[in-house]
């Protein structure tokens, strides 16, 4: 479910503006309702201020009037039509010093799950240099003794949906190979068995 943007500040200014119970608020703003009797109660939030929903667009006035009427209705956030901002595209990848011996790790892993995959491709996917993939590869590697295939989602080296994508564009790329010929299917009579 789609939270409002800065749900804490909308509760606060929720409780402080509206008639709506505290489940109401807490559906709303994906907190608890006891969090939210304790921003009632000014024990939670005592230095945030309200973050009105209506001015940002995040709900409209009479959906906020509709619930007041009904306890057991449910605020919904508004849809715009407003584009979202797009990520911008990765530059060079940083990896931390805590994570860089795991980067063998990874490539081995990619080499042996994925062979289809280009140098190229495993360079963006984990950063890292193509004489490291070259080396992993033909186990010139410096620790090569020590490298096990680990999967790189794991070790937090690039995402699910990078690998996948990842997967799937190396696979359009190249051709598909011709299958084998079947042997021809021959039936098997009841006098034969």
């Amino acid at each position: 479910m789609a939270l409002p943007l800065m749900p804490k500040a909308t509760a606060v200014w929720l409780v402080e503006n509206t008639a709506l119970t505290f489940e109401q608020i807490a559906d709303f703003c994906g907190l608890h309702p006891l969090e939210v009797q304790a921003i009632a109660d000014g024990e939670v939030a005592a230095g945030i201020v309200g973050l009105d929903p209506v001015a940002n667009g995040q709900v409209t006035r009479s959906e906020i009037e509709r619930c007041e009427i009904n306890p057991d209705g449910r605020l919904k956030l508004t849809v715009t039509d407003i584009p979202q901002p797009r990520s911008k595209p990765k530059g060079a990848r940083y990896t931390p010093v805590s994570k860089r011996q795991d980067r063998p790790d990874a490539i081995a892993w990619i080499i042996k799950h994925h062979p289809e995959l280009s140098d190229a491709t495993i360079s963006k996917l984990i950063g890292t240099t193509k004489q490291t993939i070259l080396a992993v590869r033909d186990k010139t590697h410096w620790n090569a003794t020590n490298i096990k295939p680990r999967n790189p989602v794991t070790l937090g080296m690039c995402t699910e949906n990078d690998l996948e994508k990842a997967v799937a564009l190396s696979g359009r790329a190249r051709p598909v190979a011709p299958a084998a010929e079947p042997a021809p299917n021959r039936s098997v009579g009841y006098d034969e068995v």
